[in-house]
């Protein structure tokens, strides 16, 4: 039977090639698909991950190539993307505390979760989140994501996150214990010497900010202390880290990569790469 992973996708902007990348290597594995989405919208494509003449400024260099930029056109204007999976019609909602009734809220909360997991296992083999600046508004700080991302690791699961979409690991949390799942892994993500400082834009608003709203390597350092690490591996040209369950790839030019160290964990076993304990 062929391997199916979930790919959650922001509905505000995810950077072209970290969803090319990763399902032209699960296409070729054979594996089968399903796109999620925060609120069942279809995602869409940054339009400068799209635009081979954009020089990135921290590297100095374009990122996408004419071949890549043509790729990211046809994916998001296929029937790929057209029905993507409703994560808020599909998960619950986190019942508030000052609600009238919120035990029982929160033990249908529970029991709700316990059926997604169940689903969950039944559907899926390994969860990827794609990266970009849209995660930054439907998904970091979205607690059904973290939820599903729960429910994959408590399942021991295989889960893959790409750029910005790694900040989604550091913030999925037991609501009772608050410690990051992450915490004593080794992950990689978008160090500092690589945030812009300028015009960090998003889709379907006219809301740009000037850097980031917040460093990602700083986040994860703190995530994964004492026992674990950061691995921002400026300087190298990739930077893909497999500490199971988790793969994590730095940026855009790791997409492809994190595609491969996903199909190795799930068809040859690979646990550990990319780092030294």
């Amino acid at each position: 039977m062929s391997k199916r992973v979930l790919v959650v996708v922001s509905e505000y902007g995810y950077w072209g090639e970290e969803l090319v990348a990763p399902l032209e290597v699960f296409d070729e594995a054979g594996y089968q698909v399903r796109i999620a989405t925060p609120t069942g919208r279809r995602p869409v494509a940054i339009t400068v991950s799209m635009d081979p003449t954009l020089v990135d400024p921290p590297l100095g260099r374009t990122v996408t190539t004419p071949e890549m930029a043509e790729k990211v056109r046809v994916l998001d204007s296929s029937d790929r993307l057209a029905d993507p999976l409703n994560l808020k019609e599909w998960l619950p909602e986190r019942p508030y505390h000052s609600s009238s009734d919120f035990l029982r809220e929160l033990e249908a909360y529970n029991s709700d979760l316990v059926a997604v997991r169940e689903s969950v296992a039944a559907e899926y083999d390994a969860l990827l989140l794609v990266g970009g600046s849209g995660p930054l508004v439907d998904m970091v700080n979205n607690f059904r994501v973290h939820d599903l991302i729960l429910a994959f690791h408590q399942l021991d699961l295989p889960i893959a996150a790409e750029c910005y979409g790694v900040a989604c690991l550091a913030f999925a949390r037991d609501i009772n214990e608050r410690e990051s799942i992450i915490r004593g892994k080794h992950v990689t993500g978008h160090n500092v010497e690589y945030d812009y400082k300028d015009y960090t834009g998003f889709m379907r608003t006219d809301f740009v900010i000037g850097p980031p709203p917040y460093p990602l390597e700083y986040i994860l350092r703190d995530a994964t202390a004492p026992e674990g690490r950061f691995h921002g591996n400026f300087g190298k040209e990739r930077s893909v880290i497999v500490d199971y369950p988790f793969i994590t790839g730095r940026t855009t030019p790791d997409s492809y990569l994190t595609g491969r160290k996903l199909v190795e964990v799930l068809d040859d076993g690979l646990r550990e790469w990319g780092f030294h304990r």
